[in-house]
């Protein structure tokens, strides 16, 4: 049985508006799709606009997807042990770039990346279950769901995934291949359980066959 993903509801008043409020004046970082982000051990960055993929790289050569970092998360190396650690524009996005020492300063700072922390804790751990599922088909309509959740946009026939994956994100971030991905993502096209955009934006229905 197919269950949704459930995120908490980002809190109030956002993060981004208290960025403003106490870093008025301080410029925004823009980077395009598909640029890679410097990190730095004592720097976090903020998602201002857009989607941040993080990820790593397996001996074999081989990227695994992390988690997706959206407007007012925060990411950076100081909340991570995993080496590689990257951080790749998967939109064009907006990036604040704060200290560490910035942070401690600031306890209000502290508590609203604190709230957005807990946000990306939730995801990580929704990316972990998706192993628990033993048949591919089901981690990646449960992939489907935990990106419609994190990155999804209502439009009229249903909701749309706010950054393209393609086929072989799809398959690293569930541990198959690419063309299994392929083979599914047509064979839930045909059931209903998604359509493809003219833009090649994944569409998934506002009611999802087998979905309780």
């Amino acid at each position: 049985m197919l269950h949704p993903y459930v995120a908490e509801p980002a809190s109030s008043p956002d993060l981004r508006q208290l960025l403003e409020e106490l870093y008025q004046g301080q410029s925004l970082q823009p980077y395009q799709s598909g640029q890679l982000i410097p990190m730095s051990p004592d720097e976090v960055w903020i998602v201002s606009r857009g989607v941040v993929q993080l990820s790593t790289l397996y001996p074999n050569g081989e990227e695994a997807l992390l988690g997706l970092v959206s407007p007012s998360m925060p990411f950076g190396l100081p909340f991570t042990l995993i080496y590689p650690y990257q951080a790749t524009a998967l939109s064009d996005v907006d990036l604040m770039r704060l200290t560490m020492a910035e942070i401690e300063q600031s306890p209000t700072l502290a508590q609203g990346i604190f709230r957005h922390l807990t946000r990306r804790l939730r995801q990580t751990e929704a990316f972990l279950a998706l192993a628990g599922h033993r048949r591919v088909e089901d981690r990646l309509r449960q992939l489907l769901l935990l990106l419609r959740q994190e990155v999804g946009q209502t439009t009229q026939t249903g909701v749309r995934l706010g950054v393209r994956l393609t086929h072989q994100h799809l398959a690293n971030a569930i541990g198959t291949t690419r063309v299994t991905v392929t083979r599914l993502l047509g064979q839930f096209r045909d059931e209903g359980w998604l359509s493809i955009g003219t833009d090649r934006h994944i569409v998934l229905p506002y009611r999802l066959p087998g979905l309780r």
